[in-house]
């Protein structure tokens, strides 16, 4: 079984609109609304790729229990934490000229609601996946993911760890099965500019000494570098299309990451790890099954 972690979900309400005028008032030519957080983001495209999955995290008030609502329309299954205060965060995404995000803060996690998320990760199982992915809310403990891989330790789990910074680094003593940092989070970790491909690898490298199983580097237009289990490296290009849309799409590579491990090797996992970012990246939303499956046979 897969799970996902959302520490802060979120209701993303779309603005689409012509010429943005701040200080006046705007008229909106369409909209939409999304179910996010980068693990319900994970969640939602694992679902279009035939992989179950169950969304764990906090939810709060009316937006929290829509999210939820939502979520089960769509097939997938939940397990949040409810929490007693507050509501769900909704961020205001406009796209104008220029593309501005308004993100919301979101409720506050106290110990209590994360002792309950604690008690439902140790019913996690020998085999089962947990993707952990996103910035940690300030109510919770900077140190929560390290928290979570520690109390898991001793179970035989594929943890997936999508962060940035000391939030990656600091879990790499437990091992995770996959991490992916871009090639600039990826410099930035080490203090340097990396400029080409050699350079990439020799980091990524680095990252699998100090303890990641699987390191998946994503490079924007330059596609993808993979260092796997076994050291052996693989390179996977760009999917070709006119980008619409950014956000999502290094949750959906990691999902068609999973999807692709879980079916296949990992010349596989990455390919459609490719497809599916790609697949988020030229659409409106999140990457669906028939989009994600024309740009595999592309590459």
């Amino acid at each position: 079984m897969v799970y996902t972690v959302t520490f802060n979900p979120a209701i993303d309400y779309v603005v689409h609109t012509g010429e943005m005028k701040l200080g006046s008032t705007n008229r909106s030519d369409r909209e939409e609304m999304y179910f996010g957080g980068k693990g319900i983001n994970v969640s939602i495209v694992l679902r279009e790729l035939d992989i179950q999955s169950k969304a764990l995290g906090f939810t709060a008030g009316f937006t929290g229990e829509a999210i939820e609502n939502g979520l089960a329309e769509m097939g997938i299954d939940t397990d949040f934490v409810h929490l007693k205060k507050g509501n769900s965060r909704i961020n205001v995404k406009i796209k104008s000229a220029e593309e501005t995000e308004l993100n919301g803060q979101g409720p506050d996690i106290d110990d209590e609601a994360v002792n309950k998320l604690f008690a439902k990760l140790d019913k996690l199982q020998d085999g089962d996946t947990l993707i952990l992915a996103g910035s940690i809310p300030a109510s919770l403990p900077s140190d929560i993911y390290e928290k979570i891989l520690e109390r898991l330790a001793h179970k035989n789990i594929r943890t997936v760890v999508d962060a940035t910074k000391d939030l990656l680094l600091n879990v790499l003593k437990y091992k995770p099965f996959l991490i992916k940092p871009n090639n600039h989070e990826l410099g930035e970790m080490f203090g340097v500019t990396l400029t080409n491909d050699e350079e990439i690898e020799k980091y990524a490298r680095k990252l699998k000494e100090m303890g990641a199983v699987n390191v998946l580097i994503s490079m924007a237009g330059d596609g993808a570098m993979l260092i796997d289990e076994n050291g052996e490296i693989h390179r996977c290009g760009v999917c070709n299309g006119k980008v619409k849309n950014s956000v999502g799409a290094g949750d959906s590579m990691v999902a068609g990451f999973t999807a692709g491990i879980l079916q296949g090797d990992y010349e596989y996992a990455l390919k459609l790890g490719t497809a599916a970012g790609g697949a988020t990246a030229f659409s409106d939303g999140l990457a669906q099954k028939e989009k994600i499956a024309e740009l595999l046979e592309t590459l």
